[in-house]
């Protein structure tokens, strides 16, 4: 068999590039020509599907070549990025603490007097009692009264001890009028990106995010932020949506930032003998191999092997080949449990009897193509 030369093989990782429209990683090529050019020269002859385990051995250095069947397929069920718990301190208790700014409304029971007129027009924001840059209010009778950094339950129990040394058994409610003092913020990919003032009721990530107008058609929920006390954690809203991960789902603190990003580009690509080639999207939900071939109007009859439906993976060490053989309905079966995840190439073969080293040397410049484009897009 004709080796491939290096300047026909980088002149087809130029072409992959160029029909993608992103730019190379250019610092992997030669890695992956080398890899390719060593393919092409591993057999001279044709080889038979299943990939027979001679071929196996003269390509074990370069590529790891998987069968797919009934006993490793639940290996590859669950997409590698599933759902995960938030590292971000999710305490369920809720206490809200006066602040400078609130608004507080004091009201003694069978005695008017002591409570501010709220008049025709006033509110109970506008007559109660404001807490000043010290701390305090200024009560009548009383005088400086401590309210920050005090739920208002004990703002109400100072009041009715020290009231008593002038009512007998005063009964007293505090509430708070205005909450000016605490917020959160919800910005990026949500329709109406906000501050939210806390109350005494707890708010959390979702409740922040649905006053927020909820995400927009962009919004990743799997990849929310929330910077705190100088640190960012992630959270992933996603999981709490579908696995009722709790966690996920935290009560929100004074000066959280809740930054919902923008869902970044996560495709396969199927090609070869199916009947429309194309790219699939994964980032809105998992994608099956035989839901991807499905969906592109299934394997091009009667040119495609069955036989030959690969997928090819790039990993951190060698690339993977998985081979899937859906002559029969088990491997159609099979094909429903096997999930594709970003950046694999699907490769459907023409002919039963094919060239096994120049299907790879072909594929092995598109997915190093590939990846190049996710690395430089997503740095």
């Amino acid at each position: 068999m004709t080796q491939l030369s290096r300047d026909t093989l980088s002149s087809r990782v130029a072409g992959s590039v160029l029909a993608i429209g992103r730019p190379l990683r250019l610092r992997a090529v030669p890695l992956l020509v080398g890899v390719a050019l060593s393919l092409g020269a591993c057999s001279e002859s044709y080889v038979n599907f299943p990939i027979s385990p001679e071929g196996q051995e003269s390509l074990a250095d370069q590529v790891e070549i998987i069968h797919l069947d009934a006993d490793n397929i639940d290996s590859f069920s669950q997409p590698a990025r599933g759902s995960f718990a938030t590292s971000l301190p999710s305490g369920r208790h809720w206490e809200y603490l006066v602040g400078t700014g609130d608004i507080l409304s004091v009201i003694v029971f069978d005695h008017p007097e002591l409570t501010l007129p709220e008049g025709e027009n006033r509110t109970p924001a506008e007559s109660g009692f404001r807490v000043q840059t010290d701390g305090t209010i200024n009560y009548p009778f009383i005088g400086a009264v401590p309210a920050r950094g005090r739920p208002p339950e004990q703002i109400r129990d100072d009041l009715s001890q020290r009231l008593s040394n002038f009512i007998p058994d005063p009964q007293v409610d505090v509430r708070v009028a205005a909450f000016n003092s605490q917020g959160i913020v919800v910005s990026g990919q949500v329709e109406t990106p906000n501050r939210q003032a806390l109350t005494t009721v707890p708010l959390t990530l979702i409740e922040a995010i649905n006053a927020a107008g909820g995400g927009t058609d962009e919004a990743d929920m799997r990849a929310v932020t929330v910077q705190r006390s100088g640190r960012v954690y992630p959270v992933d809203v996603d999981g709490f949506l579908r696995g009722g991960i709790v966690q996920n789902n935290p009560i929100l603190r004074n000066g959280d930032v809740v930054s919902v990003p923008r869902r970044r580009a996560e495709e396969a690509y199927l090609l070869g003998e199916v009947q429309r080639p194309n790219a699939i999207d994964l980032s809105l939900e998992p994608v099956t191999l035989t839901q991807a071939v499905t969906r592109q109007g299934g394997l091009a009859a009667p040119r495609a092997d069955m036989r030959g439906v690969f997928v090819f993976r790039l990993t951190e060490t060698r690339p993977r080949v998985f081979q899937l053989d859906t002559s029969s309905p088990t491997g159609l079966l099979l094909g429903t449990r096997f999930v594709l995840e970003p950046g694999d190439v699907v490769y459907i073969v023409r002919s039963p009897l094919q060239r096994w080293n120049d299907t790879i040397s072909r594929l092995l410049p598109s997915m190093q193509a590939i990846s190049a484009v996710d690395d430089i897009a997503n740095p």
